[in-house]
């Protein structure tokens, strides 16, 4: 309860009552970590739960300001948020808040660039968190197989504010529509095996492309370097060791999603090869 008094008031101050209302949510987050470390069930590292609250209002926020940018929020674009917060478990005050976040970064007068920088000051030290908020916002504005040329563009000012160059958004947006493309074809081929049809000793050279792009390197790479990348890649997306940077606990689900498109992409391309 002290939490939510606190962040209401916060929020009241700065933001009026949209910021209350925003405030009582990051509050309430942040109620749930300080029982958990009563209780003995969580361990309380740093970052502290208001960093990891900080996290999920700014994911949403930006997710809206990013879907604003072509001029208008499509369904299509709302229920991809939707779906973000049912991929966390977010319900009751937390869905509430999610969705309070993803309105406020729809607003003209949202501050990109202050609302990134303290999210960034937050990040100090830990770039991989970085990394998974930037693919985060990949992942939601490529969700329906394209990207408009505005959003595009936001998601170059996201970038930048959070420190990637350029070439490593282009790289991170290859592999994200290669993620796209590679966990749809694992579908399809799914439902055609299980329609009687063998499946294929050899996989489909388009998911195997898909495979090789996860991982970020060329199908020309020797089995060494592929090797080292998937080292990388799992290193970076390590459910437990994003935990231990200070991921949410709302976010766990899609950081095991994520380890496991790698681990599908990488056990494929040892299939392809022949790798032990």
């Amino acid at each position: 309860m002290k939490g939510k008094i606190i962040g209401f008031l916060i929020g009241l101050w700065i933001l009026n009552i949209p910021g209350a209302l925003l405030g009582l949510w990051i509050g309430h987050i942040y109620d749930q970590g300080l029982q958990a470390r009563r209780s003995g069930f969580g361990r309380w590292r740093t970052p502290t739960r208001e960093e990891q609250a900080l996290f999920l209002h700014t994911a949403f926020a930006v997710m809206g300001n990013i879907a604003k940018a072509s001029g208008r929020v499509s369904e299509q674009q709302i229920q991809v948020a939707m779906l973000f917060m049912d991929r966390m478990g977010l319900s009751g005050e937390l869905r509430r808040g999610a969705q309070d976040s993803f309105r406020q970064g729809k607003e003209p007068d949202y501050n990109l660039e202050e609302a990134l920088a303290l999210f960034r000051s937050s990040c100090r030290g830990r770039p991989d968190l970085l990394r998974v908020f930037l693919d985060m916002q990949l992942q939601a504005a490529f969700a329906d197989g394209s990207l408009h040329p505005a959003s595009r563009q936001r998601l170059l000012e996201v970038a930048e504010l959070l420190g990637f160059s350029r070439w490593e958004l282009e790289q991170l947006l290859a592999m994200t529509e290669a993620g796209f493309n590679f966990s749809h074809q694992g579908y399809r081929q799914q439902s055609y095996s299980s329609g009687g049809a063998q499946q294929q000793a050899t996989p489909p050279r388009d998911r195997l492309r898909d495979a090789y792009a996860i991982l970020g390197v060329s199908a020309e790479a020797s089995d060494g370097d592929v090797k080292k990348a998937y080292r990388k890649q799992m290193s970076q997306h390590h459910p437990d060791k994003l935990a231990a940077k200070g991921l949410p606990p709302e976010m766990m689900n899609m950081a095991k999603e994520k380890a496991q498109e790698i681990q599908q992409a990488w056990e494929l391309i040892k299939q392809a090869r022949g790798m032990r």
